[in-house]
C-alpha cells in the first residue's frame, strides 16, 4: 500500500509575538501538532510548508502536490493557517478546485511555562547553520 503524505503548514511570526503567543512563534510544536495528527489518520508528513503570509497560489504551496507527492495539507489550527497564508478562504478554494485535502490538527496547544518561553527564546537565539552563507 503507498504512504498517504501530507504537507505540514507552519507559520512563521514575528519574534516580538513570542511572549504574547509562543505557539505562533514555536515552529517546533506546530510541526509535532500535525505530525501527531498525520499519524493518527495514517499519514506522515513528508513536507513542512514554513511560511507567512503566503499569496494562496504561490508555487511554494502547490510543487509537492503538482508532482504527485503530497496528498493533503495539515495545519496545526486555523490562528496558524490564517498567520500562514494570505487568505485562508482563497487557499480553501484553490483546494477545492484542485481536489485537495485540508485539514487542521484542532488538537490543545501547549500550554507554554516560563521555562517552555525561556526555550523557545533559547532555540531562536542559536545561529543557523548556513544562514550566513557559510
Amino acid at each position: 500500500m503507498d504512504e498517504l503524505r501530507a504537507a505540514a503548514i507552519t507559520s512563521l511570526a514575528p519574534l516580538e509575538d513570542l511572549d504574547t503567543d509562543p505557539f505562533a512563534v514555536d515552529t517546533r510544536s506546530q510541526r509535532a501538532m500535525c505530525d501527531r495528527w498525520a499519524a493518527d489518520q495514517g499519514y506522515v508528513v513528508t513536507r513542512e510548508l514554513l511560511v507567512y503570509g503566503l499569496r494562496p497560489d504561490h508555487c511554494a504551496l502547490w510543487y509537492d502536490v503538482d508532482a504527485g507527492q503530497v496528498d493533503l495539507f495539515v495545519a496545526p489550527n486555523h490562528r496558524v493557517l490564517a498567520r500562514a497564508l494570505r487568505s485562508v478562504e482563497e487557499f480553501v478554494a484553490e483546494c477545492r478546485r484542485r481536489g485537495v485535502r485540508l485539514e487542521t490538527a484542532g488538537l490543545d496547544e501547549p500550554h507554554y511555562t516560563s521555562a517552555m518561553k525561556a526555550e523557545v527564546h533559547r532555540r531562536l537565539s542559536m545561529p543557523t547553520a548556513g544562514y550566513d552563507g557559510t
